[in-house]
């Protein structure tokens, strides 16, 4: 319902806010990164994973190399600059170095976010990683989630020993002379600034060539939780903020996901909403070039609210 009652849903019509004005949408004005699920399989289950990461979690699986060819194709043609590759844990996916190999070769810049444990860490993977040409490791850049500098907070949302297996991981990459970069999490109630220098402590101290208080080396993501209630952001939020739909994920981005049971796979509008199929968008990326409507709690909370891009 959307007539503005009472009784009105929040974040359910795809045009109109619960209070009845008109819903924000956002064009796509390039896709200038492509992102690539390679699956929800993790090594860890996480306390508040956006995406349900777990051992046992293949809702979306395994992309294959040969899935994924297609839409490099594809986003090449579109003149797009990054892909983004994403889990799950990448490297539970034993085609995720061949995929990262394959957009490297065609001349994308390549981000890979994972969590640099175990599945990084076996010889197959770490020889792959290796087998890189050098040429094309200048493009790839592997950021590494840490949700806290401690090892207590880490560990608290990730499990106990998580974050020393991390730091192993971090500690090879760097010294393989990979480029490096972190993702840490705001929820802890810490300033910007006291959170970029409790990490730059924690990185210097080992040695590791990250500069904390560069936004794009160490990334600082708001929360987003599964009962969040934020406001519906509507057409007249952007001239209230002051922001462009232009900033939002979804003007640059989509991503490619295979979900379980399913003949082929499918883009959707962003890498947050995996499984709500109100955002599956189609099966090529041009398909997937229309515009999106901001109709859910995380458009809010993390896109235009947050100021976030998973990119």
């Amino acid at each position: 319902m959307a007539d503005g009652s009472p009784l009105a849903a929040k974040f359910t019509d795809p045009h109109t806010t619960a209070k009845g004005e008109d819903r924000a949408w956002v064009g796509l004005r390039r896709l200038e990164t492509l992102w690539l699920n390679t699956g929800t399989l993790c090594n860890i289950a996480c306390e508040n994973c956006y995406i349900e990461s777990t051992p046992r979690n293949d809702a979306l699986v395994y992309l294959t190399l040969e899935e994924a060819l297609p839409y490099l194709g594809e986003a090449e043609g579109m003149g797009t600059r990054e892909v983004g590759i994403t889990g799950g844990e990448p490297f539970m996916n034993p085609d995720a170095v061949g995929i990262v190999a394959a957009a490297l070769s065609r001349g994308f810049v390549v981000l890979v976010l994972t969590n640099a444990m175990r599945p990084m860490m076996r010889p197959r993977v770490l020889e792959e990683l290796l087998s890189i040409p050098e040429r094309d490791r200048s493009r790839l850049t592997l950021r590494v989630s840490l949700d806290h500098f401690t090892r207590e907070l880490h560990d608290a949302e990730r499990g106990e020993g998580s974050f020393a297996r991390a730091m192993d991981g971090i500690d090879w990459l760097a010294e393989h002379g990979f480029r490096l970069a972190v993702a840490g999490r705001t929820m802890h109630g810490e300033g910007e600034e006291a959170s970029r220098a409790g990490y730059a402590a924690m990185l210097a101290g080992r040695g590791i060539p990250i500069d904390a208080s560069d936004p794009k080396a160490l990334v600082l993501f708001p929360e987003m939780r599964a009962k969040d209630d934020p406001p519906e952001i509507t057409t007249a939020c952007w001239g209230i903020l002051g922001k462009s739909p232009d900033s939002v994920m979804c003007s640059s981005s989509r991503m490619v996901v295979k979900r379980k049971g399913a003949d082929a796979p499918a883009v959707l509008s962003c890498t947050l909403l995996a499984y709500d199929e109100r955002f599956e968008m189609g099966g090529t990326l041009e398909e997937a070039s229309r515009p999106v409507p901001l109709n859910h709690p995380w458009c809010a909370t993390f896109c235009v609210l947050g100021g976030a891009s998973c990119s």
